[in-house]
Parts: C-alpha cells; sequence; structure tokens
C-alpha cells in the first residue's frame, strides 16, 4: 500500500508540482484548496488534463476551517502544508487575514494531523522571513552586488528568530507551533525554511515570486519596477531542487523529524535582484528590458542567503540545476505557455 498524501495549497505553484510528481509514482493524492490565488485554477486542469478527472481527490475549501480540514486530514499519511497567505505587502494593509490563514490555519492543520490518530507525517513550508531584518549583520557592497563580511555560507538554523512584518509574525507562529507538536505530541513533523523557489506553473505577481514575475513581464514586454538599487541578493532554488528536499524528509523521517532545515539554493544558487539577474534575461530575450526604479521597501534585506550544510548533512540534499539553467527553463515554460498569461 502507498502512502495517502494531503497537499494543502496543492493547486499552487509548489504543490501543483509536488502533485505532478506524486501522481506520476502512482500515489494517491488529495488537494485541498479554495482557489482564491491566480492560476490556481489554471494549475488544477493541467493535473486533469495530465492524469484524468479521477486521479486525485480534489477539495475547494480553506484551511480556516477547523471542521473541514480535520475530516480531510483523518486518512493522511503525509500531509504536506502549503496553503498560506505569501505576501509582506498584503499582510500589511490586512494583518488580521494574514494572521486567521497562517498562524491559525496552520494551527488547524495541526491539531487535524494530531486528532487523527494516525501519526502522518507533517511539512510546513516555512520562510526565511522569520529571521527577521538581521539588521546587526555587517553587510558590504561591491559594483554588482552585497554580501555578507561574515558569513560566507548563508543563514543557519542557528540564528535567532525575530519575526518581522505581520507576515513573518504569522509565518513564524506556524513554524514554531510546528517544531513544538513534536516535541510535546511526538507528530514527526518537519520545518523548511524556504527561499526564493521559482519555476514553471508559477504564476507570480510584483510583490510575490519576483523571479516569474520578471520573467512574465519582460516577455509580454511590460516595465518592471524595481525597488532599492537592484543589488539586492537572494538565494534562488528551482522547484524541482525543493521537491527532491520533501522526497527526502519524507524518506528520511526518522532523522528529519522534529528538525527545522533551511532550503534554499545556498551560496553557489545566489543572484542579485536587477544588477545580476537582467543582464542574464536581457540576454534570453534578445532585447533590452522596460525598467523604472522606485524607493526601498520597508523592511526589504539587502541580502538574504540560506546556509543549507544541515539539510546536506541531514538528508544528504543539496540543489542541483544552477540558477542560469532554471532561469532559462522557466523562461521556456513562459514562452511555451503565453497563453495562460494573456488576460
Amino acid at each position: 500500500m502507498g502512502k495517502r498524501y494531503l497537499i494543502t495549497g496543492g493547486a499552487g505553484f509548489i504543490g501543483s508540482n509536488y502533485c505532478h510528481r506524486l501522481l506520476i509514482r502512482g500515489e494517491d493524492v488529495v488537494i485541498y484548496d479554495n482557489l482564491s490565488r491566480e492560476g490556481t485554477e489554471k494549475n488544477l486542469a493541467w493535473l486533469y488534463s495530465e492524469f484524468g478527472k479521477h486521479s486525485f481527490q480534489f477539495i475547494q475549501e480553506d484551511i480556516r476551517d477547523q471542521i473541514k480540514i480535520t475530516e480531510t486530514a483523518k486518512n493522511a499519511d503525509v500531509i504536506l502544508h502549503l496553503a498560506g497567505q505569501v505576501a509582506v505587502t498584503t499582510s500589511v494593509q490586512n494583518p488580521r487575514e494574514d494572521f486567521e490563514i497562517n498562524a491559525i490555519g496552520t494551527f488547524n492543520v495541526l491539531e487535524a494531523a494530531r486528532l487523527s490518530g494516525k501519526q502522518p507525517v507533517v511539512i510546513y513550508a516555512s520562510t526565511n522571513k522569520v529571521y527577521g531584518g538581521m539588521d546587526d549583520l555587517i553587510v558590504n557592497e561591491n559594483s554588482s552586488q552585497y554580501y555578507y563580511q561574515d558569513f560566507p555560507y548563508g543563514i543557519s538554523e542557528e540564528r535567532c528568530l525575530d519575526f518581522h512584518s505581520p507576515y513573518g509574525c504569522s509565518k513564524g507562529s506556524g513554524d514554531q507551533y510546528v517544531r513544538d507538536y513534536s516535541r510535546i505530541y511526538n507528530l514527526p513533523t518537519i520545518v523548511l525554511r524556504q527561499s526564493c523557489i521559482y519555476g514553471p506553473r508559477q504564476f507570480g505577481i510584483e510583490d510575490q515570486g519576483w523571479v516569474a514575475w520578471f520573467i512574465i513581464a519582460s516577455i509580454l514586454n511590460k516595465t518592471i519596477s524595481i525597488y532599492g538599487d537592484g543589488k539586492q541578493v537572494r538565494d534562488l532554488l528551482f522547484i524541482d531542487d525543493l521537491l527532491d528536499a520533501y522526497d527526502q524528509v519524507i524518506e528520511k523521517v526518522e532523522i528529519s523529524k522534529g528538525n527545522v532545515f533551511n532550503i534554499g539554493g545556498g551560496p553557489k544558487n545566489t543572484m542579485s535582484v536587477w544588477s545580476e539577474f537582467g543582464p542574464i534575461l536581457g540576454e534570453i530575450l534578445k532585447r533590452p528590458i522596460k525598467v523604472q526604479y522606485g524607493d526601498w521597501r520597508p523592511g526589504d534585506q539587502r541580502i538574504y542567503v540560506s546556509d543549507i550544510r544541515k539539510a546536506n548533512t541531514v538528508l544528504g540534499w543539496d540543489p542541483k540545476v544552477p540558477v542560469n539553467m532554471g532561469i532559462q527553463k522557466l523562461a521556456d515554460w513562459v514562452n511555451k505557455n503565453l497563453n495562460l498569461f494573456q488576460s
């Protein structure tokens, strides 16, 4: 008997990609999604077209509905909790809704797992935003990017948490609850603090999913807004590498449970937001890209890079797709699927 997988937010960018991988393997998959995000209906249609109407169970519900998520989770062996409010800017505009979705929604998922009595594996998609602004770190600058003076491997899981922004607080609350349910209830839970994931099926918008948004906007010949000087650095992780991390966490649950892992591209896959990314994109498209500059956004980090050595040591996981190759793959996908972006 295979495992039964429940994927909250399963019609989103990451969720639909993982469901695709699971369905290729013939796994038993339940997608739980309220379809509130741009692109989710298109991702669902894609999964149906690839595998057929009866290949998985789809439940259109909200994680804020405690009764519904408890009922849905009762037979799950693995719960991958991806559903959430994902943008810092949105959290600032509507902090209550952000809290209800990310903090209470995650609590509902954990309670559903606990009450099922099946001790399912629970993987929580957390964020590097739980580390806050990190204003105490010395950040230096060269002609194209910012860099840490003292952290050549990036920021590790040992870093003190400092939730910053309503989004940081709500995701951080979930992060700590997931960790504690392992300690208190012996649930096999794992926190993955994910950093800058990109790839096909990502319908990026300006304030979330910037790699995809820059590529989509450039291909559609729209003007891109760069906030700050464009030298901000992020570590980018291609979607396939993230899915490998999920697989490793589940396969090695006896050593992964109760742990927190930083999952990002790491030092080998860093990219400054525009001074390095822009030329790569221009080279792919073979034309100049329309750009306008704006003020720095509040709380925007000059640099964030994940130290991914713990995931390598414990799980044997390492990113395989270099940034240039990943960007090309995403650009190819957008070009082949322009009909999805015409609206």
